[in-house]
């Protein structure tokens, strides 16, 4: 009788713990981030002008990263720049104007330039944030621009990059991708359709290019985030699911436990309220 009373209480206990956590528990089994491996390493960041990017930025800098800031936006790469606080931040903080759509002759002279900073160190990480988020529509009605540029931001651009950087890695027998994919591609709801396919792209290539380079000294690191709450109002990695309006993990809940995930070494994690990942997932079983 006491035996089963234990179970109980230890089921009560697992489940309660599994309702209140925030990300997958070998994720939260780490707790904190190994500072050694950010501190003087190069870190270069898309997307790094709002949002989840530029939470990234803040607390890397606060770790002793050297950072090099990308995404479209000049003038505001300047002001995530001036507010960063850390070893190597303000004032060596480098900024690489981007934009992932453009060609990848392109594409080949901002890799180059990002590995000629910092006296030619080379890049240590690097970390695909940048995302193109539509508004929700169905898998019908989305139409040919929309498509276009989903694929190009959020798959085609990142494995450009991944391409042109690579080289550079396996040359000095190291490196890391950190790829912030989200929830939705891996657990599709209705009003995503091209978003969720174009991160269900982005996970199987980033997997395959870790089995073919993790002999390497390559890593790769593939951060499923679900609905994110940002100062701004953007960041949300699964838009267009009835449920993102419920319990939101911020954004500097998703990025401590994004770098935690990378010093580490971690293949996969889930961010998110499990809740919302059970909701999540309940809808897309009773709704196909």
């Amino acid at each position: 009788m006491i035996f089963i009373f234990l179970s109980l209480l230890l089921l009560v206990a697992l489940l309660f713990k599994f309702l209140t956590s925030d990300g997958d528990f070998t994720l939260l089994s780490k707790r904190h981030a190994k500072r050694e491996e950010i501190e003087d390493k190069v870190v270069w960041i898309t997307g790094a002008s709002r949002g989840i990017g530029e939470v990234l930025a803040k607390q890397l800098a606060s770790l002793g990263a050297k950072l090099i800031l990308s995404s479209r936006n000049e003038a505001e790469l300047e002001r995530v720049k001036n507010q960063l606080s850390g070893k190597h931040a303000p004032g060596e903080v480098k900024i690489i104007p981007l934009d992932l759509a453009s060609s990848e002759e392109f594409l080949k002279e901002a890799v180059e330039k990002a590995e000629s900073f910092f006296s030619g160190a080379g890049v240590d990480y690097m970390i695909h944030n940048a995302a193109y988020e539509r508004p929700k529509s169905t898998a019908l009605d989305v139409n040919e621009e929309s498509l276009k540029a989903t694929f190009n931001i959020n798959v085609l651009g990142p494995i450009s990059l991944t391409r042109l950087l690579a080289p550079f890695m396996l040359s000095r027998g190291r490196g890391h991708f950190v790829v912030m994919s989200s929830v939705a591609g891996k657990t599709p709801t209705p009003g995503q359709a091209i978003y969720s396919a174009s991160k269900c792209a982005l996970n199987g290539y980033f997997h395959s290019l870790r089995s073919e380079l993790c002999q390497k000294g390559i890593k790769v690191t593939v951060v499923c985030p679900g609905p994110i709450e940002t100062s701004n109002g953007f960041g949300s990695t699964s838009s267009g699911n009835k449920f993102t309006s419920e319990r939101r993990v911020s954004s500097e809940r998703c990025a401590e436990l994004t770098i935690i995930a990378a010093t580490h070494g971690l293949k996969e994690v889930w961010i998110s309220n499990q809740v919302c990942l059970i909701k999540v997932s309940e809808s897309h079983s009773f709704k196909i």
